[in-house]
């Protein structure tokens, strides 16, 4: 049975999963908010770090950073360049998301300001906006502006991984681009409660790896622009704590609140 329960930046979900039973029965298909969000909202009535036992790494996935195609930022260092003489606004998916996660740390890295302007519904009223002009440019997931990019809408300027990916392979990096060593993806992941038996958590993780080796699985996640990877269940704790360690000082120093 599978629950879809939104809400409070992916919080009603995290709770319900840290308070069930240790059973194996309940999991969380959560993604790279679960170490994050504690940054984001003070108050939390469990710590994903103590309260969580990792199982699998599901699959990662870059953000991308377009802008109008008739900007006249052709490139990234074209775009430092003008945010560094004027004032330049970026839309995202909503305040904490990890689209603008990854604005906050290009701002950061690149010593730029740039305006965020969240929206809750970017397919619509922030896409329109951009082709508009309204704004300078758009973070958002790989799988949700690809296609604009590919029908000429929007130009994409650097995609936010390590190295450039095979289903747009002529997009650069940010590293690439003149903001060297950047580089962040955002993943989806399952968890189960703290005392799960490590037996249960084990069983679990070799039935994911399984599913996930499927060529039948890995086409359902390509169209959505995520790279499919298992993991270990300790691989998937380092990486929890990578991103709490990259993601905490740069919500502090933006003073970014959830909402």
């Amino acid at each position: 049975v599978v629950e879809n329960r939104g809400g409070a930046g992916g919080n009603l979900a995290h709770e319900m999963v840290a308070h069930a039973s240790p059973d194996g029965y309940t999991m969380l298909m959560g993604t790279n908010s679960v170490p994050v969000n504690p940054f984001l909202f003070p108050g939390l009535t469990f710590d994903p770090m103590s309260d969580f036992a990792p199982v699998s790494l599901i699959g990662t996935y870059p953000n991308l950073m377009v802008v109008p195609i008739n900007s006249p930022a052709k490139t990234l260092p074209e775009f430092i360049a003008r945010a560094k003489r004027e004032k330049v606004a970026f839309a995202t998916p909503g305040v904490g998301s990890s689209p603008h996660l990854a604005a906050e740390l290009f701002k950061h890295m690149a010593k730029i300001d740039m305006t965020h302007v969240p929206y809750r519904r970017v397919a619509a009223g922030a896409m329109n906006d951009l082709l508009a002009g309204r704004l300078d440019a758009m973070f958002n997931t790989t799988g949700s502006l690809l296609q604009s990019v590919r029908a000429d809408q929007v130009r994409a300027l650097a995609i936010s991984s390590a190295s450039r990916q095979p289903n747009a392979a002529e997009i650069p990096t940010f590293a690439e681009s003149g903001v060297p060593g950047y580089a962040v993806e955002s993943w989806y992941a399952v968890f189960v409660p703290a005392k799960t038996p490590p037996e249960i958590v084990k069983k679990i993780q070799t039935d994911v790896a399984k599913a996930l080796a499927d060529p039948a699985v890995k086409a359902r996640f390509e169209p959505l622009g995520v790279t499919v990877a298992s993991s270990t269940p300790e691989e998937l704790g380092v990486r929890m704590k990578a991103e709490a360690e990259l993601w905490g000082p740069i919500i502090k120093a933006a003073n970014i609140k959830g909402e």
